[in-house]
């Protein structure tokens, strides 16, 4: 299979401006425009305050002063402060437009993305590390948080403050203003220089960061295997390279703002040098008032403010650009399976919380009502019938290019012409050693890969045989029942992992874990079938993870049931609960099982031996014996395994 791409790895970052992906980036934004129209009329108010104080200043000090009118400085104090009343309810307003704008939209995307991981095919997920998927949920979309309410909003309200000063300042006297404008060559070139330095900053950061995510997340998992090989202090070195790595990054982060600001405010202070010199002689002369290089003297200053602010914002936009790329590529990956109708949302329906335990027998052996046993009857007379069969079916799981361009190397076949026929009532067992492509068999049934060549085709009810590539997946899941060898069970409580695929009534939940003694599990937990699990279902053993499996299986109540080592985790007692239940259970069900110890399967229909993608050999267990070929040896190297344990212990 394809190696996964490392995802500690960031993407190189693209254009500061890509129309197309703004274009895409609108559509979020189109539902909420009335925030974004009320967020800039609060900027473009708060822009125009600015001019207030600049205005007043000139005033009070020009005509005022000179006549000591007390009335007026009090009339212009007052204004001055309504202004900074109004400009603090319009900042405060614009920061709960923005914010409340880009927590929409992200919760819009995140949730766009979610369901589009759903539809995507288990072969994205093979060549795709969960890491970088989870990276494109969360940071990624935090990014475009930062464009809504600190970035593109903002600063459009900062080029209109930019305006509207600069506007003032040559109506006002264009002679001072081209003394203070002298220095933004300057204050562009550190920009410049800033906006280079950061972009490469911020992705070091995120890329080192990622590492040391990826580096927890698989220490954490795997914390057994730490401890048990005493492997603490050199993990503790090597996560301590990374997270000096990390706080290398950042302090280059550091040093980078901490050199721009005092750039930018000594530019500022030689603008305002500049302005003095230039309005000391005109003052002099009575060309120009006090009042007049008062105000000028405030205006610079607000001048440079959104000026610094815009170059902030521009790292903030190259930063969502390549966040929002990254996104929409996730978003526009083509399934690689042509799936008919497959419009699915794989989410848990709600479940009622149960009873601590099902009803029980007076002698207290776990028991169901005749409505809950009558309601199951009831599935399983309208439960349809299947017919499998795969037909001369090849596949790989991809297609290595040779080191040459003229040719293409011939695909790694998995499995070579694989044909059998799995009827109602009857077990198919798949035998073979690890790599013989037994798993790859049910992950082409399930519809999780396509084959290449050949196809599989099932009969419902007796109808015309079908291609499983049309029909939806919906469709084609809804009829199999699939017990991993590999559980999986989610943080939540117990009934509601059994009910996962269907809307069973609490006694019909009670029912199927009875039907495989997972009950007797369930009973012995604190609050039964409400019992909350941990992570994968942590707090419980391998084995009665297997039995809660089996009973989510058996509660779907599929036509077909796929086993893939239905008993290999569990003690045998409970193995041979389970198998009871299972001569039961496949009665009128078409069943495969995969088996990898052979005494599971002995009593099934027939048996295919896999061996490096081939059907070897085929037949009941009895006709395989009598062939003395790869099952028969296959089979004596397991029993005599066994036997030699068994010495060993007596």
């Amino acid at each position: 299979m394809a190696s996964p791409i490392p995802f500690h790895e960031e993407d190189a970052l693209g254009k500061v401006y890509d129309r197309r992906l703004v274009g895409r980036l609108l559509v979020y934004v189109r539902p909420y425009g009335w925030l974004v129209l009320a967020a800039l009329s609060l900027l473009l108010v708060e822009g125009l305050l600015q001019l207030v104080g600049p205005i007043l200043t000139q005033r009070v000090i020009d005509v005022a002063l000179p006549a000591h009118d007390t009335q007026l400085v009090r009339t212009a104090a007052l204004w001055f402060a309504l202004s900074i009343a109004v400009a603090f309810g319009c900042q405060y307003g614009e920061t709960m437009l923005t914010s409340l704008l880009g927590q929409r939209v992200m919760r819009d995307l995140r949730h766009d993305l979610f369901a589009h991981l759903q539809r995507l095919p288990i072969a994205f997920f093979d060549r795709n590390p969960v890491g970088r998927l989870i990276t494109r949920v969360t940071s990624d979309v935090e990014a475009l948080n930062e464009l809504f309410t600190a970035g593109v909003v903002s600063g459009m309200g900062d080029l209109f403050t930019l305006l509207a000063i600069s506007a003032m300042m040559l109506a006002t006297d264009w002679r001072l203003a081209l003394a203070s404008f002298a220095v933004i060559p300057f204050v562009v070139l550190a920009s410049q220089i800033f906006r280079t330095a950061v972009r490469t900053s911020y992705r070091d950061i995120r890329s080192r960061l990622a590492r040391i995510n990826a580096y927890l997340q698989e220490r954490i998992s795997g914390m057994r295997i730490v401890q048990l090989f005493g492997r603490e202090r050199d993990e503790a070195a090597r996560f301590d390279a990374l997270n000096k790595s990390h706080l290398d990054a950042h302090l280059k982060s550091i040093t980078v703002y901490a050199l721009y600001f005092p750039v930018i405010e000594v530019l500022t202070t030689v603008a305002l040098a500049s302005l003095i010199v230039a309005g000391a002689r005109r003052v002099e002369i009575g060309a120009l008032t006090v009042g007049t290089v008062a105000a000028f003297l405030q205006l610079v200053r607000r001048f440079f403010q959104p000026l610094q602010d815009l170059s902030d914002k521009f790292n903030t936009l190259q930063q969502a650009m390549a966040a929002s790329e990254r996104i929409f590529k996730l978003l526009d990956t083509e399934k690689q399976l042509s799936v008919v109708g497959d419009q699915y949302t794989a989410v848990m329906p709600p479940s009622p919380v149960l009873a601590t335990s099902p009803v029980s027998d007076e002698n207290g052996a776990s028991g169901t009502s005749p409505d809950a046993r009558s309601q199951l009857a009831a599935h399983a007379a309208s439960r349809p019938s299947v017919v499998v069969e795969f037909e001369n079916v090849w596949f790989a799981y991809d297609r290595p290019h040779s080191s040459s361009t003229s040719q293409e190397a011939p695909p790694e076949w998995v499995l070579k012409g694989v044909s059998f026929r799995a009827e109602p009532g009857r077990t198919v067992a798949l035998v073979g050693h690890t790599g013989a492509g037994k798993t790859t068999i049910v992950n082409l049934l399930l519809r999780y890969y396509d084959p290449q060549r050949g196809r599989i085709t099932i009969a419902i009810d007796g109808g015309a045989r079908r291609d499983i590539r049309e029909l939806s997946l919906d469709e084609l899941r809804s009829l199999i029942g699939y017990v991993q060898q590999d559980i999986f069970l989610f943080a939540g409580d117990i009934a509601s992992n059994i009910r996962l695929s269907s809307h069973l009534a609490d006694e019909e939940v009670a029912v199927a874990a009875a039907r495989v003694g997972a009950d007797r599990v369930i009973r012995r937990l604190p609050d039964g079938y409400a019992y909350v699990l941990g992570e994968r279902g942590a707090s419980l053993s391998v084995g009665e993870r297997q039995l809660l499996s089996f009973a989510r299986a058996i509660a779907a109540d599929p036509s077909l049931l796929v086993l893939d080592e239905a008993t290999s985790a569990v003690d045998s007692e409970i193995e041979a609960e389970i198998k009871r239940a299972l001569q039961v259970l496949m009665t009128g069900r078409t069943t495969i099982a995969i088996a990898h110890r052979l005494s599971t399967i002995v009593d099934a229909d027939e048996i295919l031996v896999l061996h490096h993608g081939v059907v070897r050999e085929r037949g009941t267990h009895r006709e395989l014996m009598a062939k003395e070929g790869l099952y028969e040896r296959l089979y004596r190297l397991q029993a005599g395994i066994a036997r030699e344990e068994l010495k060993g212990v007596v």
